[in-house]
Order: C-alpha cells, then sequence, then structure tokens
C-alpha cells in the first residue's frame, strides 16, 4: 500500500524525556480520522497496533458498527487489532455519572470524563501491560508538546481550529500526556478525507459523528435519562416563586435552554435555574441567565503549573461556544474563580471551563452550581 506523506509538521513523539516509540497502539473508533491516524504512524514506519474499546451495546461509531469498521481498517493497513471489553467501566464512569449529575440538577460533560476515566488511561495501561507499547495515539484534533524550560508537556489547539478538541481532552494529567500521539493535529480536516480517499480506506466516506455514542445509540438524551431516572413531576416558577407551569423532571432541562420548556410567555424565558430540593425549574429572561463569574472544582492545569496570582486567560464555557476574555484566580482545594470581562449567558454546571493563552490549554475545571433563589 503507497501511503501519503505524512501531514506532521512537526515530530509526533511528545516528549525528549521518554525513549522514542517504536510501537504504538492507536485508538480505533471505526471513524475516518482515527483511521487515517493508524495510517499515518504506519507511514511513518512504527509498529502499529489497533486497539478498539466495546464501550456499549448497540449503534454509534464507539459500538457494534465501530468495532467491524476498526477491523477492517487493521485488516486493510495489516496490523494486528483488538477489542478490549470495557462495558462496566463505561457503566460506572459514564453512564452512572450522567444519571447522578442529570439528576442532582447538573448537566455533566461526558467526554472530558471519558477521555480521562476509560479511554486514554486504560488504554495506555493495557499498551503497556499487554501489548509491549510505550504510546498511544488517536485521531483527536489536537498537539502535544514538550516544555524543557517547564519540564511539563503542553496541550496545543488543533491546526485546523474548526475541528479542535482540546477542549475534551483538558483533564488528562502529564503522566498520560506525555505518552500520547495525535497525528492529525497538524492537518485540516479536508487533508484527512482526502488521505482516506487516496488510500481506498472504507472508512473514507463515513459520515461524521454528530451527537455523544450514547445519544446516537438511544435516539436523544432525553430518552437515555428516561430509562435510569423516574418521571417527577414538579413546578416551572419564576424567580418570584410564581408558578407558571408544570414539568415532568427536571433532569428534562439545563441552564440557558429556551425551546422545549413548555410554557408560553409575552417574552423569551430561559431556564437559569434548577432546585432540586423543591423540583422547580425556575425561569427568566435572558438577563437573569447571565452571570459576571463563576467558579470550577477539579481543576486540572495543563501547560503551565498552577499559578500563585490571577491570570488573564480566554475561556471556553462549552465546545462549540468561542473563547472570551476573562481573568483565572486560583483557589485552594483545586478550585478556582473565572471573572469574565463580559457576563456570560449559559453558564451551566456540571461543564467544564477551559482556559487558554492562544492556542496553549492552560487548564481547566468542572462549572459549579450557583445558588439561585426562588
Amino acid at each position: 500500500m503507497n501511503l501519503p506523506s505524512s501531514q506532521c509538521a512537526a515530530p509526533c513523539v511528545p516528549s525528549p524525556n521518554t525513549t522514542s516509540p517504536t510501537k504504538v497502539v492507536v485508538g480505533l473508533s471505526g471513524g475516518v480520522d482515527s483511521s487515517v491516524a493508524a495510517a499515518l504512524l504506519v507511514q511513518q514506519g512504527y509498529e502499529v497496533v489497533g486497539l478498539t474499546l466495546w464501550l456499549m451495546q448497540g449503534k454509534g461509531q464507539c459500538c457494534s458498527e465501530g468495532m467491524v469498521d476498526a477491523a477492517a481498517i487493521c485488516e486493510q493497513l495489516g496490523i494486528p487489532h483488538t477489542i478490549v471489553d470495557s462495558r462496566d467501566r463505561f457503566q460506572t464512569h459514564i453512564v452512572d455519572y450522567l444519571v447522578a449529575g442529570y439528576g442532582a440538577g447538573i448537566t455533566p460533560l461526558p467526554c472530558s470524563q471519558c477521555n480521562k476515566a476509560v479511554k486514554f488511561g486504560p488504554m495506555l495501561d493495557y499498551a503497556r501491560n499487554v501489548l509491549g507499547a510505550t504510546h498511544v495515539a488517536t485521531g483527536h484534533y489536537a498537539q502535544v508538546r514538550y516544555d524543557p524550560a517547564r519540564d511539563r508537556m503542553q496541550l496545543l489547539r488543533a491546526v485546523d481550529r474548526s475541528k479542535d478538541q482540546s477542549y475534551f481532552l483538558y483533564d488528562l494529567p502529564q503522566s498520560i500526556l506525555a505518552y500520547l500521539m495525535f497525528p492529525l493535529g497538524n492537518q485540516l480536516k479536508r487533508d484527512t478525507r482526502r488521505i482516506a480517499r487516496d488510500l481506498g480506506l472504507r472508512t473514507a466516506a463515513k459520515p461524521e459523528s454528530q451527537d455523544l455514542c450514547l445519544v446516537e445509540s438511544h435516539g436523544s438524551m432525553r430518552t437515555f435519562l428516561d430509562r435510569y431516572l423516574a418521571p417527577k413531576p414538579g413546578d416551572i416558577v419564576d424567580q418570584d416563586g410564581n408558578v407558571l407551569g408544570q414539568h415532568n423532571g427536571i433532569h428534562h432541562y439545563t441552564i440557558g435552554q429556551r425551546r422545549g420548556i413548555g410554557i408560553s410567555a409575552a417574552h423569551p424565558l430561559y431556564v437559569i435555574g434548577l432546585d432540586v430540593a423543591r423540583n422547580q425549574v425556575i425561569v427568566g429572561d435572558r438577563t437573569q441567565a447571565t452571570q459576571p463569574d463563576c467558579t470550577v472544582r477539579q481543576v486540572n492545569w495543563v501547560s503551565i503549573a498552577e499559578p500563585q496570582t490571577p491570570i488573564p486567560a480566554t475561556v471556553q464555557i462549552r465546545y462549540r461556544t468561542p473563547a472570551i476574555a476573562a481573568t483565572i484566580l486560583p483557589l485552594p482545594d483545586a478550585r478556582a474563580k473565572i471573572v469574565f470581562k463580559e457576563p456570560q449567558f449559559g453558564v451551566t454546571p456540571g461543564q467544564a471551563a477551559v482556559w487558554y493563552e492562544g492556542d496553549y490549554l492552560l487548564g481547566g475545571g468542572i462549572i459549579e452550581p450557583v445558588t439561585t433563589a426562588s
């Protein structure tokens, strides 16, 4: 098979402090990105092993169809393929985590949790202890780089900013980042598709996954949650406690939501709070759904060590929202306060706030709930 020239402008090996790998395990989901990542590493001369995590049954890129496509890609590339049954781990760290979060009135972010607890850590352990490899590669659009001045791995945005996935990787510790490879981080998505077409890979025209794997498998997040959380009717109220309507479970709502609230009003209403104790959904106008700051917990400092004084940065409070100017104030107990330059709409507890300096991901954490009077 004639592979095209690598699109990597910089070495894929992340750290001069680690032995240059010869054997690399590639996490294969069955999509075009991971397929091309494996192909590029084969071209670069690595001994490549494909590894697919069996996360759940049913449709979805991570499941039955993905495993079939991943095995076929390995056959095309002439590399071995192994499947690891990770269903129990996925159930504990993702399904149970989501259900508990929604039941507690927050909107958890499963992808970063999955990357840390289900994917990268366990894959690296399996690569070392079972397959005799030192490094793990995936098709994520992000970059890792070693900074000798700080003796620290740095995580950067991908060259293709429209596909950048660094936001979902903010929670990975240095001990994992040092052994990761992202072959697609320095190329555009259209180049990935072109390489796949040139190689005749069966995933070349495979559609992009548009939703969480759980949503793809169950049809919607509402359907998924309704399997685990029983209906619990309650009131929809304004900030003064006036009852405006009824809901069938606060797990169907998220901060900043406008559509599907189930009540009509003379002006647009948004979800501004979820009171678990009273089983109430609190709504208000857009100004009431904005806030000047927030606090985050479980902070992970990535490209820099934890600073001792406030630092300026740009912050993303959701994956698809643009980064906005803010000041990060480190707090004790792995927490931080984020003060936005301009008040922000829809700051959602359970989601990740991730802060950057240019392309460098400095750190991130989970947004904490704000008590809303009712």
